[in-house]
């Protein structure tokens, strides 16, 4: 391998390890992704988003909601009902996340599993040693 391909390696490394930031910029936090998945099923008013995720405050899921409206995943529609409702839809767009969310999902319930098997076995056996 020569000193060309070092370098090459360096910069795809660097580009991947990019687009990785660029990726968890966009989608940091806690309350991002599961705000996605309670809109994926029909659009909703923030107060039924509210309720969906549970302990996430006015004051955050504004924010989130803002984010979100920035970086297209999310549309903001204001009807002139009396008074006035204000929903939020997924965009087309949000869609791409679908995969990174599918895989999120798995991992996820995964590693709960090992971990909880894990403790388990941790359990055993400082019941046998006492």
């Amino acid at each position: 391998m020569g000193p060309k391909d070092k370098n090459h390696d360096k910069s795809a490394c660097t580009a991947s390890m990019n687009a990785i930031k660029d990726a968890l910029y966009v989608l940091n936090g806690k309350w991002k992704l599961p705000l996605i998945l309670s809109l994926q099923e029909k659009p909703l008013r923030f107060n039924e988003i509210q309720k969906s995720l549970g302990e996430i405050t006015p004051k955050i899921l504004s924010k989130e909601l803002k984010e979100l409206e920035l970086n297209e995943f999310v549309i903001r529609k204001v009807f002139h009902t009396t008074p006035v409702t204000v929903t939020y839809e997924l965009t087309e767009y949000s869609g791409t996340l679908d995969s990174v969310i599918n895989e999120l999902r798995e991992w996820g319930m995964q590693h709960r599993e090992r971990l909880v098997k894990n403790r388990r076995k941790e359990t055993l056996l400082a019941d046998t040693e006492a």
